[in-house]
């Protein structure tokens, strides 16, 4: 296996870093009421975001719609992602995270426990680093006052 050269080295812990923090700004659009048009410019124009539950969508257009829509359906979510794996090739990079998210539901304004994980596809153009591809893996989104050991899925 080639040996890293210092500038190798440190420009990985860069990207490395500008991923955590690619993930940081996508986590804090969504808890500002799910801002449509911040959120749509950290993807790729040909992006595909996969919700599960909340729906696929592909291309940076049809993102944003999606989220021109969401803080009508969930007037509050903070995001919590922890336990990162960055895998980084060159200029692409595959991120796994946890999720914790509490959440309300504007329907019957209803507290909401959300858990699962995130996997990510990010792609480096230029300089500037985008997300590629989000798959949320949920594990369980459950009302507030059952739990998910009483209640672990809405549906």
């Amino acid at each position: 296996m080639k040996s890293l050269s210092l500038e190798e080295r440190i420009q990985r812990i860069e990207d490395i870093e500008a991923i955590r923090e690619l993930k940081m700004e996508y986590c804090r659009h969504c808890d500002n009421n799910y801002d449509p048009d911040p959120i749509a410019a950290l993807f790729t124009e040909d992006a595909i975001w996969d919700g599960g539950s909340f729906g696929k969508y592909e291309g940076r257009e049809a993102i944003r719609k999606f989220f021109r829509g969401v803080s009508g359906k969930l007037p509050f979510a903070m995001h919590y992602v922890t336990n990162s794996s960055i895998d980084l090739q060159g200029d692409r990079a595959i991120g796994r995270w946890y999720l914790h998210c509490p959440v309300t539901f504007a329907e019957g304004n209803q507290a909401v426990w959300g858990a699962g994980f995130y996997e990510d596809h990010y792609v480096k153009v230029g300089d500037k680093w985008f997300i590629k591809g989000l798959k949320v893996m949920s594990t369980f989104w459950t009302p507030f006052d059952k739990g998910w050991v009483k209640q672990r899925s809405m549906e």
